[in-house]
């Protein structure tokens, strides 16, 4: 009886540890979703892909990882369902925390490759934290769609 009971638990706590681990997204998360929003706006449209983004739709927001839109050429931002006060705005050369400019990065990969990954540092909404983010970048036609995933933070050491 004592050994079911251990591998009752055993198998219980692999699969929370489990579900645990599958609900950080992953890079093909964020690529997935990119693509979703491309198919969406090849069939039918720019603004229906805005709506999707600003009603938070869940093809295109889920926890961390969500979707963006912003002109191609101009850098403003057309759609974004987390910060909806930076819609309408051009922060193309506002840096992050580390003074990267990594929305002028995000355009240039657009404009010369059409898609790519962009690290840089945001403010986790799960969190409220700064921390490491890789985005994933497509062009669609004069748009680019962003979806990026937070890189965990590697842990101190207690032995500096």
């Amino acid at each position: 009886m004592k050994s079911l009971f251990t591998a009752c638990t055993m198998i219980a706590f692999a699969a929370v540890a489990g579900s645990a681990c599958a609900a950080e997204p992953t890079a093909e998360d964020a690529i997935a979703m990119v693509e979703r929003g491309a198919a969406l706006i090849k069939a039918k449209g720019k603004a229906e892909m805005m709506k999707m983004i600003n009603i938070k739709h869940t093809d295109y927001v889920q926890g961390a990882l969500y979707i963006d839109m912003r002109d191609l050429y101009t850098g403003i931002v057309l759609a974004h369902p987390i910060n909806p006060s930076i819609v309408g705005k051009d922060l193309t050369d506002i840096p992050d925390a580390n003074g990267k400019v990594y929305r002028r990065e995000i355009i240039q990969l657009a404009q010369k490759s059409g898609k790519g990954w962009v690290d840089y540092h945001y403010k986790n909404p799960t969190n409220g934290r700064i921390e490491p983010k890789t985005t994933y970048i497509l062009r669609v036609g004069d748009v680019v769609l962003e979806a990026g995933i937070y890189k965990p933070v590697p842990a101190l050491s207690m032995n500096n």
